[in-house]
């Protein structure tokens, strides 16, 4: 424990242990939220803790932030001091970059959000809105008593949206991509969502599940528990492979999906190529059986394979998704050619508090311009869905 004030009758903690953090009260508060997934809970924090993956010493300081009244936990959010701005899928080096010039300090900043983890859910888990509020509150104190620079809340969902907005924090949107389930008739199998695309996505779509098959490559499927440490060994030289192709270094360790696989098991599916008889290639999905949910998160391959990525990456979660009766699966940050893949446009957003009023007003007048280019861009991409005309698939 780093701290505690008391407000009313609340009491406002600051850990740089989530262990410290009692695991069902915090697990009890994120199911009682409108947007849980499965990347809020504390087993997979306290992995990205534990394994090194997201610690000070790789840059994420943890000040978690919990509010008890008595010996229950009413809110609680997962707060990082930061000395840089990767790992985060919401760009601000712009920001920091002008604080530099005008000869300010950016870094350190506080950060609430899941680190490595651009999957949109509550933040700011609380029991109501009083709680809610509190918990902004506490950020920007916090930040003020030790004279940082901004409070960010990444990726956040509706209510923590309208919490940050009656609270005078800045909104800010960016655009993913994901496949959410034909209502009120969904599709029964993959092939009738191919049905659903117009004529020239779906003869692409054929046409690269077609060369990845005429290739050799086969799946296997690896489901919670059936992915045993070899699995993982693989699937994790896989990823490395990823990180080491655009020279860079991954960010979670081979510790943390070990945490995963002994703690969260039933929250992951492994896809596996194969090719005459030898691995080359895994896919990495989570999923929350309880909301049928899907989240496209890591991929990489042994060997060169034309369109095995849109295979293993896409199709492939997709034909599960549908079979399985999901409602929704979330390729991830960024990536325009999803699109294709059938894939649709969705806003998230994010919440900024800036201590310096210039910056901030600056700031603020930058993400109006910015907002209102990204809604035009929303409807640009909208005006080009790959779905037939008569259809409502997505």
């Amino acid at each position: 424990m780093r701290g505690e004030t008391g407000s009313d009758d609340y009491v406002i903690r600051v850990f740089d242990d989530p262990a410290r953090i009692d695991a069902a009260q915090w697990n009890g508060l994120l199911e009682l939220q409108s947007s849980p997934t499965p990347f809020m809970r504390h087993e997979y924090l306290l992995a990205l803790h534990e394994s090194g993956s997201a610690t000070a010493e790789s840059g994420w300081m943890p000040q978690f932030l919990a509010v008890t009244s008595g010996p229950d936990l009413v809110a609680a959010c997962p707060l990082y001091l930061k000395d840089h701005s990767y790992g985060e899928y919401v760009f601000d080096w712009a920001w920091a970059d002008a604080y530099q010039r005008h000869g300010l300090r950016y870094y350190p900043k506080l950060l609430a959000a899941v680190p490595f983890t651009p999957v949109p859910g509550a933040r700011l888990l609380a029991r109501d809105q009083r709680s809610r509020d509190l918990l902004l509150r506490a950020t920007r104190q916090l930040a003020s008593d030790a004279k940082l620079s901004s409070v960010h809340v990444l990726f956040l969902d509706a209510a923590d949206q309208q919490a940050a907005r009656e609270a005078g924090w800045m909104l800010r949107s960016t655009v993913q991509f994901h496949w959410t389930r034909r209502e009120p008739l969904p599709c029964a199998e993959f092939g009738e969502f191919l049905a659903s695309m117009q004529r020239e996505k779906r003869k692409k779509i054929q046409q690269e599940r077609r060369r990845v098959a005429e290739a050799g490559v086969t799946f296997t499927l690896l489901r919670g528990d059936e992915i045993c440490t070899a699995d993982w060994d693989f699937f994790y030289h896989c990823y490395t492979l990823t990180y080491r192709a655009h020279r860079s270094t991954p960010y979670l360790t081979r510790d943390f999906f070990a945490r995963m696989g002994n703690t969260m098991a039933e929250n992951w599916l492994l896809f596996v190529a194969s090719k005459a008889g030898k691995r080359i290639a895994a896919s990495l999905i989570g999923i929350d059986p309880v909301r049928g949910a899907a989240f496209g998160r890591y991929w990489g391959a042994i060997e060169y394979v034309p369109c095995l990525h849109f295979e293993a990456c896409y199709y492939q979660p997709l034909q599960w998704c549908i079979a399985n009766g999901y409602v929704r699966f979330e390729g991830g940050a960024q990536g325009e050619h999803k699109m294709a893949r059938g894939l649709l446009p969705v806003q998230t957003w994010s919440a900024h508090w800036l201590a310096h009023p210039r910056f901030a007003q600056a700031v603020g007048d930058f993400l109006q311009r910015e907002g209102a280019a990204t809604a035009s861009y929303i409807d640009e991409l909208n005006e080009r869905r790959p779905f037939r005309s008569d259809d409502r698939e997505g």
